[in-house]
C-alpha cells in the first residue's frame, strides 16, 4: 500500500472536477458564507449516511461523488477563511487552481503527520466511521461558528476542514481498493 500515492490520486481526482466546475460556472462558490459551505458538506455526507443506513438511492450520484464534492467544499471553506474583496468578482482560474494546490499542500502535510503518529489507523475504519465523524466536525463547526468563531481550548474552524477533507479523501482510497 502507497499511501501517498493513492491519495495523490484521490486528490487528482477531486482537483480535475474543482478546475472544470470552475470553468463552468466561475467561482460562484466565493458568495457562500461560512454555514452554507457547511451546510453543503452535511447535505453531502447525510446523503451518504442515508445511502448506507437505507442501502438503496434513487439519484445516480454516486457515494464516491459525493466524497469529492466534501474534498472540494472543504478546500472552498478552506479558501473562504482567507478570502477578502468582492465576492462577486470571479477569481481567475489559475488563481483558483494556487490557491487549490495551497490547500491542498497544507491537508496533505497534516495527514503525513497523523498517519505516522497514528500509524495509518483510518485502513482499519469503515466508511461509515468516516462519515460519522465528518458529521461530528460539521457540527462542531456549526458550534464554533454560533461562538463568532472563538474557541476556549479546542482546534479552529480550519483544522476541522483539514479533518473532514482527509476523512473523505481516506474513504476515497478505501473506494478505489474494492
Amino acid at each position: 500500500m502507497n499511501t501517498l500515492e493513492q491519495y495523490q490520486e484521490a486528490v487528482t481526482g477531486c482537483k480535475d472536477i474543482f478546475i472544470k466546475k470552475t470553468r463552468d460556472y466561475g467561482t460562484s462558490w466565493r458568495v457562500l458564507r461560512p454555514i452554507s459551505v457547511v451546510d453543503q458538506i452535511f447535505i453531502k455526507a447525510q446523503r451518504i449516511r442515508n445511502i448506507q443506513e437505507i442501502g438503496t438511492q434513487k439519484i445516480a450520484d454516486d457515494i464516491e461523488g459525493e466524497f469529492k464534492g466534501i474534498v472540494n467544499y472543504g478546500i472552498i471553506g478552506l479558501i473562504q477563511l482567507e478570502q477578502t474583496g468582492n465576492p462577486y468578482e470571479d477569481l481567475p482560474v489559475d488563481t483558483v487552481e494556487k490557491l487549490y494546490n495551497e490547500k491542498m499542500a497544507f491537508v496533505q502535510s497534516v495527514m503525513e503527520a497523523k498517519n505516522h503518529d497514528y500509524g495509518e489507523a483510518w485502513r482499519d475504519m469503515s466508511q461509515q466511521s468516516f462519515v460519522d465523524l465528518i458529521l461530528t466536525k460539521l457540527l462542531r463547526i456549526k458550534q464554533i461558528l454560533r461562538n463568532d468563531g472563538k474557541t476556549l481550548i479546542s482546534e479552529g474552524i480550519d483544522a476541522n476542514y483539514v479533518d473532514i477533507i482527509n476523512y473523505a479523501l481516506f474513504a476515497l482510497i478505501k473506494i478505489s481498493e474494492q
